[in-house]
């Protein structure tokens, strides 16, 4: 019961943390919400026994994510720019995508369907091995962190590396801006 209490706590700050993020003019206090959400986000994973999804939230979401809005707003400014004009041909381009996404998706097979062939081979294997082999009451933690933990740690370092990439290509944008300015004294 105590856990339907802390469940229910976290997503009423997760509603609070959007309304205000959605309502908020200033980019700086948007950047710091949306880290705010992400950490909210991976608590809420780590109660449903999600701690890979977690973690990834909290590593990609909460800190790579945050630190990356913060130096776009170094190189940028904190305030919104004037709202923009609406455009017929941006919503016919969503509509046209959207359509196609949705094109896509048709010959899923439906969601829980017992005969689709994910069901069929790979998840029983590992419904039955996890308790046996590695002792995970999670079964996608199970897959994730320990049958494929290599995998999950390549896809950790390259979206380190990435986040470097970008932060490194932000120091050089700071730096020319404030070479500029220095030169037209």
């Amino acid at each position: 019961m105590s856990d339907l209490y802390v469940d229910m706590s976290v997503i009423t700050l997760l509603a609070v943390t959007a309304v205000a993020i959605n309502n908020i003019r200033n980019l700086f206090a948007t950047a710091m919400l949306s880290g705010i959400f992400s950490l909210l986000s991976a608590a809420l994973f780590v109660s449903m026994d999600a701690v890979d999804v977690a973690f990834t939230e909290a590593a990609v979401g909460a800190g790579i994510a945050t630190i990356l809005f913060l130096g776009a707003l170094m190189a940028t400014g904190h305030g919104r720019s004037a709202p923009v004009k609406d455009s017929k041909f941006a919503l016919l381009l969503v509509v046209i995508t959207g359509a196609v996404l949705i094109y896509g998706t048709l010959d899923i097979p439906h969601y829980g369907d017992p005969s689709a062939p994910v069901h069929q081979h790979v998840n029983p294997y590992y419904i039955e091995q996890t308790r046996i082999a590695i002792d995970i009451p999670n079964a996608v933690t199970a897959v994730l962190a320990s049958f494929r933990g290599y995998d999950t740690m390549g896809e950790v370092v390259v979206i380190f590396t990435a986040g470097i990439g970008v932060l490194l290509l932000l120091g050089r944008v700071g730096r020319s801006t404030a070479s500029k300015g220095k030169g037209r004294s």
